[in-house]
């Protein structure tokens, strides 16, 4: 594999605008058919197997409008002396609303109640099937709404599943912040503005061309509506990193005396080799969230693996191209500190005996820092006990936004529950008797407020109940709701008849959901942990090396929930990242983050520990090795995680909730994987374990196959430079043979 990424690179260098001009005519190719061919991105929600599912099957089959998606058009008068049943002017405007609504392109149908006081008007607007809407039916949505506010005496707010499905947050501001401290880092690293603006160039270009085969994508299977925004942040930061580390030892080769084309191609199987190792683990990875049985997770497992495949293959092919383009040029436009000359490495000397001093400082005291790492990373773990599931609902937006405001006027006049309607829908099997007492029976659950209607399609042989929970679709008190009906209610009714009850809508979608991720988040990072410890023990042929890595990931993800559970749940510092109200944690997003912490971690790993290995088996010094490993990486390692850091914690700034979190989660793993984790405790357990560290069964080493994961083994002689120092030496020995 190395030879052949040693000739890919080589190429690319050697024909930079043959390669160049394949990567634009491919990225304009996918944007045409995106536009052209592609379809919408999905916002459904739902999970084959599951109870909910099963009501929503049944309203499909009996043709009920209840099985499309719905919208809230919430109204109430400006003034609070005025209602709806005492002001015939009030009554009349919102007669014109609900006419304009009504009148929409692919509504079904509207249906209005009003508040016990009169104040609050909630229109419900019925449309069909996700599948037969776009975004343009919730643009007319808003447009009406907004207009209907303007020219009436009424506040007209709208909110509900048409907005969850096709709103997408904005990230612009997040993700422009990213790309700034990323540059910043870039420069202080290699103090080229050329190497500086190479990564982020191809990053930024990989991103546009994986983002916009999102749309092609969906013609294999259903991507998500919120698949870009993760993608966004992953792809930015694999992209520049995985570009960081081919330049880093591209400029390593060049300094040496390398030609530039003999030095890219030794990039490539060098670094290059680890990049499509770490690049493979993070795609191996959250491909992996299948695992989970809801298609909305598979479809942006997908969506996010092509992506990094994109920059994964950006790296190897156009970063080479860039570089044999550049040529010497990757070391000038300098922009070097106060009193420091660039060597062409950026301070890669002052830094390494910076970090060499640091790791003799660390093995000094590896028992001290072994232990009091561990306790302070078990620490942040702690909250995770605390740790509730769920999905947030329109009452954890921004109260900037129409449906946040919807949801807190509709919840003051009506009660929480109607912002998350449960939807019983009632296989009949031929007994139609069952509907009254069941009716009944739902009614009188201390967990409902009351009933929205009660609907029997008796050709279809399915009756359908809306009940109002008494509390908030977030509240615990929901699922328990929900739970209740499913095991005492439903089955004390049903006794003895043929008729079977399942309890649907977004609410019990959401929840049904989330408490099946829960079930099967331990599978997952079971089976992630293991698919670790064996690429690692193949890879360094040890036993130890991989268990303590795979502890050491655990540790850094349980940081990461605790942070978010100590923020989200609880709110400590919630306003510092403009969180305007506690949410649980989004069921999908434990699974999701392990998944691509993993092969982010994989990335730090591989590249301390191959120098280490390297420096092991050339020494026979297990300190020796730590110490000359963590000094010859800890810059690229650092410089990496500060980019990775600054990316994810860039959408934090989102207004977003469930993009705050995946923001603030991601960032906090890498910060505590790539400096407490990688600087602090793996060189202080490696110290401690000393040559056991390398310790493998004869038998077993026997078995796995070889991997050269740093890939210098096997390639053609290196090829240098005739520059002038060399040609004097040369003179020099020929005078002195004369």
């Amino acid at each position: 594999m190395s030879n052949a990424l040693y000739q890919l690179g080589r190429f690319s260098a050697r024909r930079p605008w043959v390669v160049i001009a394949i990567w634009l005519l491919s990225g304009l190719a996918v944007i045409t058919s995106s536009v052209s061919f592609g379809d919408d991105l999905d916002g459904s929600f739902t999970a084959p197997g599951l109870d909910s599912h099963r009501a929503g099957e049944l309203l499909t089959d009996a043709q009920s409008a209840q099985a499309g998606v719905t919208a809230r058009v919430v109204v109430q008068p400006h003034d609070e002396a005025v209602d709806f049943v005492a002001s015939a002017e009030a009554g009349a405007e919102l007669d014109e609303v609900e006419q304009r609504v009504a009148a929409l392109p692919n509504v079904l149908g509207t249906d209005r109640v009003l508040s016990p006081d009169g104040r609050v008007a909630l229109v419900h607007v019925q449309y069909p099937l996700l599948e037969e809407l776009s975004l343009a039916d919730l643009e007319r949505l808003e447009e009406a709404v907004v207009e209907a506010g303007e020219t009436s005496m009424l506040q007209v707010e709208a909110g509900g599943e048409l907005i969850f499905a096709f709103d997408e947050p904005e990230t612009g501001l997040g993700e422009m912040l990213g790309l700034v401290v990323a540059v910043f880092v870039l420069l202080v690293a290699f103090r080229s503005v050329v190497a500086m603006g190479l990564p982020i160039g191809v990053a930024l270009f990989g991103l546009a061309v994986g983002a916009s085969s999102m749309a092609l994508l969906t013609k294999l299977i259903g991507i998500p509506t919120w698949a870009p925004q993760v993608g966004s942040m992953v792809g930015l930061g694999v992209g520049i990193d995985y570009a960081l580390f081919l330049i880093t030892r591209h400029r390593e080769f060049l300094n040496s005396g390398h030609t530039v084309v003999d030095a890219a191609g030794r990039a490539v199987a060098t670094a290059g080799q680890a990049v499509v190792f770490a690049g493979g683990t993070v795609m191996i990875a959250i491909l992996g969230l299948g695992v989970a049985g809801v298609p909305a997770m598979t479809g942006a497992g997908v969506a996010i693996s092509f992506i990094v495949v994109i920059m994964v293959l950006a790296a190897i092919t156009l970063v080479p191209a860039f570089l044999g383009l550049v040529g010497h040029w990757i070391n000038r436009l300098s922009v070097g500190l106060a009193g420091q000359r660039d060597s062409g490495q950026g301070t890669v000397g002052v830094v390494s005996a910076r970090w060499n001093r640091w790791g003799r400082h660390v093995s000094r005291h590896a028992w001290k820092y072994t232990v009091g790492v561990t306790a302070f990373l078990v620490l942040l773990t702690a909250p995770v006990f605390s740790l509730e599931l769920g999905f947030v609902d329109e009452g954890s937006s921004a109260e900037s936004t129409s449906q946040r405001r919807a949801y807190d006027i509709a919840a003051a006049g009506f009660g929480p529950g109607i912002n998350g309607p449960l939807l019983v829908a009632v296989d009949l099997n031929g007994d139609a008797s069952v509907v009254e007492p069941l009716t009944d029976a739902i009614a009188a659950d201390a967990g409902v407020a009351g009933l929205g209607g009660v609907a029997v399609n008796e050709d279809a042989g399915v009756a359908t109940i809306i009940a109002m929970p008494t509390t908030a679709p977030q509240d615990e008190a929901t699922v328990e709701t929900i739970s209740r009906l499913r095991s005492d209610v439903f089955p004390s009714v049903l006794e003895g008849s043929d008729a079977t009850a399942h309890v649907g809508g977004q609410t019990a979608t959401f929840a049904d959901m989330a408490e099946q991720v829960k079930d099967r988040l331990p599978y997952f990072i079971s089976a992630v942990l293991v698919l670790s410890f064996f690429l690692l023990m193949v890879v360094f042929r040890s036993i130890l090396v991989p268990l303590k890595a795979a502890i050491l990931n655990l540790l850094s993800i349980g940081a990461a929930y605790g942070v978010l559970v100590a923020v989200f749940q609880w709110g400590w510092g919630a306003s510092l990242i403009g969180l305007e109200t506690t949410v649980p944690i989004i069921s999908f997003i434990p699974m999701f983050m392990f998944a691509i912490v993993f092969g982010l971690s994989m990335d730090y790993e591989v590249f301390l520990l191959s120098r280490v290995r390297e420096e092991y088996v050339a020494t026979g010094d297990s300190d020796a090795s730590v110490i000359h490993g963590l000094a010859s990486t800890a810059r690229v390692i650092t410089s990496a995680a500060l980019i990775m850091i600054s990316v994810f914690g860039g959408f934090v700034l989102g207004a977003d909730p469930v993009t705050k979190m995946f923001g603030l989660g991601l960032a906090t793993a890498i910060l505590v994987d790539a400096t407490i984790v990688r600087i602090v405790l793996v060189p202080a357990t490696m110290k401690l374990l000393g040559d056991a560290n390398w310790w493998l069964p004869g038998w077993l080493d026997r078995l796995l196959p070889n991997v050269d994961i740093e890939g210098e083994a096997g390639l053609p002689p290196a090829e240098f430079e005739l520059n002038d120092e060399f040609e004097l030496v040369v003179d020099e020995l020929v005078l002195t043979h004369q």
